[in-house]
């Protein structure tokens, strides 16, 4: 089927025929109609975006209502806002209020964090991982010690230990990994996080906590509440769906803490205030999220096991598999049959990065992907 026949039949299929094929349990399972509308799917488009790691389902019925009450306060400055939403994240962290620092989505807090305590010396990370602290750091001077995947596709804790010297300012981990999706061993990381820390600050990237499977898996906010020099950053832009609307935060003891609100630069806005704490308290929203990412990862992982390609555990809302063609190559083959699929993630070129969308967009992605690689 061509390009542009595939995205017209795509086109139909989102609106009518579509929904025919997904059988009789239909698009959402045993959801009501009522709770269908509730989180109001988009239908899908001519393209299916399946290459950045939203929530396609967001932001949720409350999340709206209260961006919509928010204007009112639009002619606000957004710092008199603040204090509500600091305080229902300290609760739901467990930490004091001057642990927090609000951001404008997670990217800001690892950009800010890069120049505040990178600078003048080098980070060290592994690559492939989540790229904005590392590139946006080197803008400002900081060299880049990069560490290699191990053969597991893990990040190399030992080899990061190794390297750690007078130069070193901070270690970056993304936990669970970016693009990998991978876990690291609960005991391991807390044990390199506390010694590491004694002679760097740690930074763990936590965009992806909420969909960890794994029971009691310790967040580093845990050694924070300990007074290590470690800094955690979580998200408002995954299991809430608010990728949109740009909001983030970092935990850290109040002296790191204070250095980093001091370099905040684009700040919060009143709606981003808004729609975050309702979403604190849609514990439904965040439930169905949580179900249906895992529900589209299930789809995903059967077609992959159909067609015998390997993948990685996932502990994220994208699976990370083995494709075994040249990424730029089959992210252009993809496009053309309407879909947008992960980046390059060097040196691993042959393996792709595809995030969950709604479960009508997967499994017309499974079709495509199917007649790619079958």
């Amino acid at each position: 089927m061509s390009g542009i026949s595939r995205r017209s039949w795509i086109k139909k299929a989102s609106y009518g025929s579509g929904l025919a094929a997904l059988g009789s349990t239909g698009l959402f399972g045993s959801l009501s109609a009522e709770e269908i509308r509730k989180y109001n799917p988009r239908p899908v488009d001519s393209i299916i975006r399946l290459g950045s790691n939203e929530n396609p389902y967001g932001p949720s019925e409350s999340m709206r209502n209260a961006m919509t009450k928010g204007f009112d306060n639009g002619c606000r400055y957004p710092w008199g806002f603040n204090a509500d939403l600091v305080k229902m994240i300290s609760e739901k962290e467990g930490v004091p209020e001057d642990h927090i620092v609000l951001v404008a989505g997670s990217t800001e807090g690892l950009k800010i964090a890069g120049i505040t305590f990178g600078g003048g010396g080098e980070i060290i990370s592994c690559s492939p991982t989540f790229l904005s602290m590392m590139s946006y750091a080197e803008l400002w001077g900081t060299d880049i010690n990069w560490v290699p995947l191990n053969k597991d596709l893990d990040f190399d804790l030992d080899e990061i230990e190794k390297r750690v010297s007078y130069k070193t300012k901070m270690v970056f981990l993304c936990n669970p990994n970016n693009p990998t999706g991978k876990l690291l061993p609960a005991d391991q990381v807390v044990d390199f996080c506390k010694t590491v820390s004694k002679q760097a600050v740690v930074f763990s990237d936590e965009a992806y906590y909420d969909y960890i499977r794994e029971p009691n898996y310790p967040s580093m906010v845990e050694l924070v509440k300990q007074g290590y020099d470690i800094v955690v950053s979580r998200t408002f832009s995954k299991v809430y769906g608010l990728a949109g609307i740009r909001m983030g935060y970092l935990i850290a003891k109040p002296e790191l803490a204070k250095l980093l609100s001091d370099r905040v630069v684009a700040n919060t806005n009143i709606m981003a205030i808004e729609a975050s704490k309702a979403a604190l308290l849609d514990k439904d929203f965040y439930q169905f999220s949580i179900q249906k990412a895992n529900e589209a990862k299930a789809l995903l992982t059967q077609t992959l096991d159909e067609l015998k390609l390997p993948y990685l555990d996932s502990h994220t809302n994208f699976i990370f598999f083995h494709s075994g063609r040249d990424i730029k190559e089959l992210n252009k083959t993809m496009y053309d049959r309407g879909f947008i699929i992960g980046r390059p993630f060097e040196p691993l070129n042959d393996w792709c990065r595809v995030s969950t969308g709604t479960i009508e967009e997967v499994k017309l992605y499974n079709q495509a992907i199917t007649e790619v690689l079958g």
